[in-house]
């Protein structure tokens, strides 16, 4: 019963829930401003009105998943005020300024072009609307650059230095701290994960209308496009996903050996399956390649990883209690998530061959049924490697980094606000489920809505120049 009244675990799982439902449409919008762009530009080289009606479609289906979106970061920010006060006292003097130029730089680029796509149709020149579709692509990829620069400097901290009292971190070369050790390699992972988000959304957008035998010409481009999207987005992901584990292991020891259950010092084997016993301190999996997530990390096959136990006993990890430790939780969440990688492949791979090749996927209701259940796999990848990203740097919230600046990190136990209680965030946990569940259900009716009516080819019009 004691969970029940932790402040501190309180204050975790209600932001792991506004972060996990706000994670939920950002990939679509990122992902799909994509789609959107490339539906534009498709139309500015035809001016066929078909094309036309498709990229009005992905506006609508856009703009109803940004407005959501938008509504659901806020919550985020406030909460740094409340039960993250002493969080925010400690990292404002950093975060301050990019999260300002993700307000100022970013959100407002996405803003003000996407005011040109809704209400600027016949009001600008037809290059300058593409050029604004592109343009909102870009300020939302420009606004996650900022808001993952906040969050790698609490992976990996950098130009930044303790006050004289060691209660807040001071920046000392902005530079440094927004290009921090980890920042490439988490936003390439990232957005690219987004891009794959976006291609297989679309890609059940258009197996629903092949299964439903409607808007034929509109469900064959599109499956395409996204077929094209997924499969150089989920390509690159095997050099990005690989950068992203290199960094771990080179910046954040404690969190490759969480992913892999190493209590122990070992040349650490490759699991696809498993189960950690926390009790034993062993890992149970009907099989492994030895020394294959040594090779991953590494290029070969023998290089020796510290695990918990001494980690623990170092003094840059001493407060770090092992027996505490979530290693159960973080290791199935990374190996979901490369389960998932692997549906992925598979999925883009099938939709690609069957969408060029003859277009045979138009007579193949498996695969079609395939592509309008795809969406799943990318976003549970996503989650779990949220999950796996923050869950795996406790039990700080500010991590000790191998790079890092000496003492500057912060325990998560510290980061809460005293003045919060359980039962006020027991309370903001039922508003928030209840707030939440009836966006969604608006959201659902909305996007529904447009996708049954789909593309809709103004009355009249024809290509245009004829």
């Amino acid at each position: 019963m004691e969970a029940f009244a932790d402040v501190a675990l309180l204050s975790r799982i209600q932001f792991a829930l506004t972060v996990a439902y706000h994670f939920l449409f950002v990939p679509l919008s990122i992902g799909l401003g994509l789609i959107l762009a490339i539906n534009e530009t498709r139309y500015y080289r035809s001016r066929k009105p078909e094309d036309a009606a498709a990229t009005k479609f992905w506006v609508k289906i856009f703009t109803a998943t940004f407005a959501i979106g938008v509504a659901t970061g806020i919550t985020m920010e406030f909460s740094f005020g409340t039960n993250w006060a002493n969080y925010s006292r400690f990292v404002g003097d950093i975060f301050g300024a990019p999260l300002a130029a993700e307000a100022l730089f970013a959100f407002f680029l996405e803003s003000v072009f996407l005011g040109v796509l809704l209400f600027g149709r016949k009001r600008v020149s037809p290059k300058f609307y593409m050029v604004s579709a592109w343009l909102v692509w870009f300020g939302s990829c420009l606004s996650a650059l900022w808001i993952l620069i906040a969050n790698s400097w609490m992976q990996t901290p950098a130009g930044a230095e303790l006050n004289a009292e060691g209660t807040e971190a001071i920046i000392t070369n902005f530079w440094e701290a927004a290009f921090n050790p980890s920042i490439f390699a988490r936003y390439t992972h990232t957005v690219d994960a987004l891009l794959i988000m976006g291609a297989f959304a679309a890609m059940a957008v258009a197996g629903w209308y092949m299964l439903k035998g409607r808007n034929k010409d509109f469900a064959m481009k599109t499956m395409r496009i996204a077929a094209v999207v997924g499969i150089v987005s989920s390509c690159a992901m095997i050099v990005f996903a690989h950068a992203s584990a290199v960094n771990v292991w080179e910046e954040q020891p404690t969190k490759l050996a969480m992913m892999e259950g190493m209590y122990d010092s070992e040349v650490p084997p490759l699991y696809a399956i498993g189960i950690v016993d926390e009790e034993s301190q062993e890992v149970i999996a009907p099989f492994a390649i030895p020394g294959g997530t040594s090779f991953l990390a590494t290029g070969n096959f023998e290089t020796e990883y510290p695990g918990l136990n001494e980690l623990a006993q170092t003094e840059q990890f001493g407060d770090m209690n092992v027996e505490d430790l979530p290693v159960g939780l973080v290791f199935q969440s990374y190996h979901i998530m490369v389960a998932m990688y692997g549906l992925i492949m598979l999925t883009a791979i099938l939709v690609l061959i069957f969408s060029f090749k003859g277009a045979r996927i138009q007579k193949m209701r498996w695969l079609q049924w395939a592509a309008v259940l795809s969406p799943i796999w990318p976003f549970v990848a996503i989650q779990t490697g949220w999950i796996t990203a923050e869950v795996g740097r406790q039990p700080w919230v500010v991590y000790p980094s191998m790079s890092g600046p000496e003492g500057v990190s912060l325990l998560t136990n510290d980061a809460i606000s005293m003045s919060v209680s359980s039962v006020e965030l027991w309370i903001t946990l039922a508003l928030f489920v209840l707030v939440y569940l009836i966006l969604l259900i608006g959201w659902i009716r909305v996007v529904g809505r447009f996708i049954k009516e789909g593309p809709i080819v103004e009355a009249g019009a024809v290509k245009e120049g004829e």
